[in-house]
C-alpha cells in the first residue's frame, strides 16, 4: 500500500444525514474533513436505499460489523463506497475470490535491500496494515471465502478484537476507526437457487459475530430509470425515456421469472446499464440486447426471455427496429 498517505486520526464534522443520504439517525455520524486516495469517488447520480443506507451509517458511526446481502448487480459493494465517499472515509474492497489465500490477507516474507544486502523481512498483507489505519475494509463475495481465509477473518470480527500473528509473535490491536464491512449473495446458509455456483456455508459461529446482516434488493422501476438516463444522458429525450422504460420492464419480467423458476438467469440493474450503453454503442436495441444478456442464456429458456422482451416492447424481437432517441 502507498506509505505516503497521510490519515487524519478521527472524523470530526458532524454530518446532516437527512441532507446529504435523505433519512434521518437517532446517532449522531461524523465525517474525516479531507479525502485522501483511498476515499471513493462520489457518483451525484447514486440513489441511496433508506434502509440499507441506515445499517451502513451505524457501521460507520458505532463500528458495527455490516454484512450485506443480496442478488448480484444490487450495487452492494457501490453502496458501501458511496457512504464512505461522503463521509471522507478511506475504503478498500478485497474480492474474497479463490486466489485469495491467508498469505495475502496476512503477509509473508519478501527479499529486500538494505544497506546494499539483501535480507528477508515480513511485509504485512491487506488486514495488518488496515487493521492499523482509519480503513473501511469490505470484503466482497464473502460467501465465496476459502476457509483458511474465513477464519483469518473471524479473529478480527469481535468490535475490539486483537490480530494475533503467530509467524511474528505480534499481537496488532485494531485502530479505533477501523471499520470492517461484508457483501454476499446468499446469507450463509450456501446457495439453494442454483444461481451463485462457487459460494460456501459459512460457520454459524462467525455469522454470529456480524452486529448487522441487511438485504439490499432491487430499486424499484422508476428508480432504476432514473439511474440509467442520469448515467447515459443521451437517453434523456422522450423517445429514449420510453426506451429505457421498456428495458427496465424486460429486466423485471425476468427476475419474476426467476422467482417463479421459469428462468436460471436474471437481469441485473448492472445488466441493464450495459444493455444501455451497447445500445448507444451500436444504436440496434434488438442486437445490443443479445450481446448484453440473451446470449449468455440456455438455449430453452430463450424463448421465454424473447417474449419478455416482446410484452415490454410490444414487438417480436425479431422485428425490432432502431429507434432514433434523438426528439
Amino acid at each position: 500500500m502507498k506509505k505516503d498517505i497521510i490519515f487524519e486520526e478521527n472524523p470530526t464534522k458532524k454530518i446532516n444525514t437527512k441532507e446529504i443520504f435523505g433519512i434521518t439517525c437517532e446517532f449522531d455520524v461524523y465525517s474525516f474533513n479531507n479525502k485522501n486516495d483511498y476515499v471513493p469517488e462520489v457518483d451525484n447520480n447514486y440513489i441511496f436505499d433508506p434502509n440499507t443506507t441506515l445499517s451502513i451509517l451505524a457501521g460507520f458511526a458505532s463500528n458495527r460489523r455490516v454484512l450485506l446481502q443480496g442478488y448480484h448487480g444490487t450495487g452492494k459493494s457501490t453502496h458501501i463506497e458511496q457512504v464512505a465517499a461522503r463521509l471522507n472515509w478511506p475504503c478498500i474492497r478485497i474480492n474474497l475470490d479463490s486466489h485469495i489465500s491467508r498469505i495475502d490477507l496476512i503477509g509473508k516474507d519478501a527479499i529486500v535491500l538494505k544497506d546494499n544486502k539483501q535480507i528477508t523481512e515480513f511485509q504485512d498483507g491487506i488486514l495488518p496494515w488496515a487493521y492499523k489505519n482509519p480503513v473501511a475494509l469490505v470484503f466482497d463475495e464473502y460467501d465465496a471465502g476459502r476457509p483458511d481465509v474465513m477464519f483469518v477473518i473471524q479473529r478480527i470480527l469481535e468490535t475490539e478484537g486483537k490480530l494475533t500473528l503467530l509467524d511474528q509473535s505480534r499481537v496488532i490491536n485494531p485502530n479505533k476507526n477501523f471499520r470492517l464491512f461484508a457483501t454476499a449473495n446468499t446469507v450463509g446458509l450456501g446457495d439453494t437457487s442454483g444461481l451463485y455456483h462457487g459460494t460456501q456455508q459459512i460457520n454459524q459461529g462467525q455469522m454470529d459475530r456480524w452486529n448487522i446482516v441487511s438485504t439490499l434488493n432491487y430499486l424499484t422501476n422508476d428508480q432504476e430509470i432514473k439511474i440509467i438516463i442520469n448515467k447515459i444522458k443521451k437517453l434523456n429525450t422522450k423517445n429514449g425515456k420510453d426506451l429505457v422504460k421498456s428495458m427496465v420492464s424486460t429486466a423485471d419480467l425476468t427476475r419474476s421469472g426467476f422467482i417463479n423458476g421459469d428462468i436460471s438467469t436474471v437481469m441485473s440493474p448492472r445488466t441493464v446499464l450495459t444493455w444501455a450503453e451497447n445500445y448507444i454503442l451500436f444504436n440496434d436495441i434488438e442486437y445490443a440486447f443479445k450481446l448484453s444478456f440473451l446470449n449468455r442464456c440456455d438455449e430453452l429458456e430463450r424463448p421465454i426471455i424473447e417474449e419478455y422482451f416482446q410484452r415490454s416492447f410490444g414487438i417480436d424481437i425479431a422485428d425490432a427496429k432502431v429507434v432514433n432517441v434523438k426528439e
